[in-house]
């Protein structure tokens, strides 16, 4: 008797210690390890874009324009950042999201895009009927940010994607 006493006890701490374990990291998820969220909000988001048509384009003083920019421009301000865009192959482009350097990369990527491996990849926000098939559009943000994920895809959601 008195050893299933302390069995239980002891299995009562358990449970109570992992409860509480529990209950403290509920509060952290989703979460950004790199604080991607928090560092853009009121500060500067960092964009990489590789030019594609009407998606996203650039010109010769630095301005960007297109149907991806127009949606950054606009989750930006609904976290209240500034916008500093690079623009670059789209090879340099992962490689500096890779390395920490940038917090997303637009450039009128499908689901299909090569880069899937490298990036966190959002969920389609748009799709478009072409000659060959429907394409499904997506951005690229830091594997493991999370929380900044899932931000985008909630004004991405909110938008009703784009053209």
């Amino acid at each position: 008797m008195r050893s299933n006493l302390r069995i239980l006890a002891a299995g009562t701490l358990l449970a109570v210690g992992l409860s509480a374990g529990l209950s403290g990291c509920a509060s952290s998820f989703p979460a950004d390890p790199d604080g991607t969220l928090d560092r853009v909000s009121g500060g500067t988001l960092r964009v990489g874009i590789a030019p594609n048509g009407d998606w996203t384009d650039m010109t010769d003083d630095g301005e960007a324009s297109g149907i991806e920019v127009s949606l950054i421009e606009d989750f930006a301000e609904t976290i209240d950042a500034d916008i500093a865009w690079v623009e670059g192959s789209e090879e340099a482009l992962f490689t500096r999201l890779e390395d920490g350097g940038l917090d997303l990369v637009i450039g009128g990527f499908t689901d299909r895009t090569p880069w899937l491996d490298r990036a966190a990849i959002t969920k389609p926000f748009t799709e478009v009927s072409t000659s060959d098939g429907v394409e499904k559009h997506v951005m690229a943000a830091s594997r493991g940010e999370n929380a900044f994920l899932l931000e985008l895809e909630r004004f991405l959601l909110a938008t009703e994607g784009a053209p």
